[in-house]
């Protein structure tokens, strides 16, 4: 090969050198499973841990290059296979024989990335815009976040949040400032980018939980779910809670949880009747218009019960 940038591309992607298909292949799996076939995905040399399935990453990898690089179709075999479609239930007999699943016998569950929550929450509204590419976006931050940091430049010494669709990409699209990552996504463990980073933390904490209740972002979210709910669930309360726990959850929710939903729903709007400033406070969050043709008193109770099934582990967790 040319001693040059062109022939060090042609010797990463060349079929005599299968490092790179393998390393690749093994990042996605680690981002669907959780855990990599090969647990060490920053060292594959004589001191990494060896493949729990050589045969499988032996056989996704070649068909990695096969396939023209195609990422997509990659995701779509491994989303496809039967081994992550499995329950991450695990009975006794499993947690003796494999207490970390390293043979797969079942799904592992961990949480989502910080993008994907927030997609997450976005989509079971109606908000998340599905256009592909383009500019990065500013969604919602604390304004003056930036100014209480050291800055060079003019340009990044306010922060503007964008206009409207802009407020609704996908995680992907989010700004990102090296010395100060957006909030939210700092608080699920996305990295600042100074560095690069091959496996991300996984972390549960209280600060998680509250970005969750109080971020503009999510208490808006759970405010057009709660309009949704009402305008596509059904006629009855019951329906409306099924429609939009299914949206948040993808999964119909079971008689226990209608009924504390239902509770929590009543007393809700017990508040907001006796308590209408309340309300309007609540739906006013974010810039999304609230459908006034709606009973305030009912949507915000509804808001209250969305923002919680937008908290429920089954949302931001993958099981």
């Amino acid at each position: 090969y040319p001693k040059n940038r062109l022939g060090l591309s042609k010797w990463l992607f060349s079929e005599d050198n299968p490092l790179t298909a393998r390393v690749t292949v093994n990042r996605y799996w680690q981002m669907l499973f959780g855990t990599g076939l090969v647990s060490t995905p920053h060292d594959f040399g004589v001191q990494g841990a060896l493949p729990t399935h050589p045969e499988l990453i032996d056989w996704l990898a070649v068909d990695f290059m096969e396939s023209g690089w195609d990422v997509k179709a990659l995701l779509k075999t491994m989303v496809m296979s039967h081994t992550y479609r499995q329950s991450s239930q695990v009975s006794s007999e499993m947690r003796e024989k494999d207490p970390n699943n390293m043979y797969l016998a079942r799904s592992n569950s961990y949480r989502l990335p910080a993008e994907m929550i927030r997609d997450n929450a976005l989509a079971a509204s109606g908000l998340l815009v599905q256009k592909v590419g383009g500019e990065s976006v500013k969604p919602y931050q604390p304004g003056k976040l930036w100014q209480e940091k050291n800055t060079f430049s003019h340009k990044l010494l306010s922060y503007e949040e964008s206009a409207g669709d802009g407020l609704y990409r996908r995680g992907l699209y989010t700004f990102v400032r090296r010395n100060s990552p957006h909030p939210a996504m700092t608080a699920f463990d996305a990295p600042n980018r100074e560095v690069c980073t091959i496996s991300r933390e996984n972390t549960n904490t209280p600060m998680q939980a509250l970005v969750l209740m109080n971020d503009v972002e999510f208490v808006e979210a759970s405010k057009i779910l709660a309009e949704r709910m009402q305008k596509e669930g059904g006629d009855s309360l019951e329906e409306q809670i099924a429609f939009g726990f299914r949206l948040a959850v993808s999964r119909f929710p079971k008689e226990e949880e209608k009924n504390i939903f239902k509770e929590l729903y009543l007393k809700q709007e017990q508040r907001f009747k006796s308590q209408p400033k309340e309300a309007n406070e609540l739906l006013s969050a974010g810039k999304k218009e609230r459908d006034d043709a709606l009973e305030i008193s009912k949507t915000a109770a509804l808001t209250m019960v969305a923002n919680t099934m937008l908290n429920h582990d089954e949302a931001y967790m993958k099981r």
